[in-house]
Parts: C-alpha cells; sequence; structure tokens
C-alpha cells in the first residue's frame, strides 16, 4: 500500500522551446505529485509532454520555470555531477530499447549497475542472480542479448534497473516493443515489484490498458494535467 510521503512533488513546471520565433510550450504549468510506493502512469498522447515532464523528474532536461522535489531534495538547482549522483544512488530506469551491452550476458548486464556503486563482484553476481530468477529468466543467465527475445531482453532491463534497490524507477513506454502477453506479464511484475519493496514507480505510456495497471493515473494533453484518478 501507497504510504503518506512524498517522494515526489512538482510544482508549477514549465518547459519552454524555443523554434525560431516561434516558442512551443512543451509543459505548461504542472503539478504533480507521487507518494512513497505508488505505481503512476503518466498517460498522453504523442506531443502530450509526458516524455518531457519524465525527463524532467529524472534529471534529464531542466525545467523553464517550476520546482521538482525528489525524496526531499530540489532536483532542478542541481549541477549535473550531483544530478549524476543522485540517479546512481535513488533512481531506476526501464527504457523501451533494452540498452543491453551485446557483449555480456544477462547475468554481467544486471550486475553492471552494482559495479557503478563499488559493489564487490561476488555480491554483485549472487544480487543479480536473484534478480534474473524474480523476473523470470532463471534458465536465460548467461545468454547474450542477441540469443533472447525482445520480451526476454525487457526483464534483463527491467532486472538491471532493479537490481540497485532504486527508492523510484522511471519507465518509458517500457513494453512499447512487446506482444500483448508479454506486456501483460512485464505490467504484473512491475505492479508486485511497488507491492512487495515499497517503491515508488513512474510509467509514461500512451496506452489505458496499460495504464490501468497503476494506482494513480495522470493524464496530460498538451503540456497540462487534465485529470488524476487514484484507486
Amino acid at each position: 500500500m501507497a504510504g503518506d510521503q512524498q517522494v515526489i512533488h512538482v510544482t508549477n513546471l514549465y518547459k519552454i522551446y524555443r523554434l525560431g520565433e516561434e516558442r512551443v510550450r512543451a509543459l505548461n504549468g504542472v503539478d504533480f505529485d507521487v507518494r512513497k510506493g505508488q505505481f503512476c502512469a503518466i498517460v498522453g498522447t504523442s506531443g502530450s509532454g509526458k516524455s518531457t515532464l519524465l525527463n524532467m523528474l529524472a534529471g534529464l532536461e531542466s525545467p523553464t520555470k517550476g520546482e521538482i522535489v525528489l525524496l526531499g531534495e530540489h532536483i532542478e538547482n542541481k549541477t549535473e555531477n550531483q544530478l549524476v549522483t543522485f540517479r546512481r544512488k535513488h533512481v531506476g530506469f526501464i527504457f523501451q530499447a533494452y540498452d543491453l551491452l551485446p557483449a555480456l550476458t544477462a547475468l554481467e548486464n544486471v550486475a553492471l549497475p552494482l559495479s557503478f556503486r563499488g559493489v564487490d563482484k561476488k555480491t554483485r553476481l549472487a544480487l543479480a542472480d536473484q534478480m534474473l530468477d524474480k523476473v523470470g529468466l532463471t534458465k536465460y543467465k548467461q545468454h547474450k542479448p542477441t540469443q533472447m527475445s525482445g520480451g526476454q531482453q525487457q526483464r534483463v532491463g527491467m532486472a538491471r534497473a532493479l537490481v540497485v534497490r532504486p527508492d523510484i524507477i522511471f519507465a518509458d513506454e517500457p513494453t512499447g516493443n512487446l506482444d500483448s502477453r508479454t506486456s501483460e506479464e512485464m505490467m504484473r511484475l512491475m505492479q508486485n515489484v511497488v507491492q512487495q519493496k515499497g517503491q515508488t514507480l513512474v510509467m509514461v505510456t500512451h496506452d489505458d490498458h496499460l495504464a490501468a495497471y497503476a494506482d494513480k493515473i495522470v493524464r496530460i494533453q498538451d503540456g497540462r494535467v487534465i485529470d488524476v484518478q487514484e484507486k
């Protein structure tokens, strides 16, 4: 169950791009909160501003105006180095493109982020091993990405995001390349992770069916939040 503790707090967020003489408002005054242990879906059509919002929450783009507070820290004021350190410590990413390293096995791909945290090799491989069991890839630990299906690669990507036990997980159209059955399995896995570990998950999607797995649905259109539903 979601707690009362706010993990993400966004106030009056704007992102304005200049295209020649024109100014495009990708985000136009967004207010937005997510509590600890919530699975939140940000839903909108292409060009609605949902990916821009996710990139700003992750500190990958800076706002034109507004505040973004993650885990009590203002990230809009941080330098690039501070953001890298913050993300490494607190954030996991699940992308539509799996971004796995082709030369590494599934096990090595999942263990990789732990090496950035200075975890010793034996512990890294043990944690990666457990995480691959959790996402149903027990038989594929020594496979390289080219020897796996898209759904299996996406599970490796998910295991890699989760192995560092991040406080917040950002997922951008995570099932975009998967068939509907595999998508359903991925969504259930993501639900379970949030429920069991009390982690916070924010997912961007254009698909209402996938959004229905979330506890909170935030609809965004033309850079504004037009509707919020909580279960």
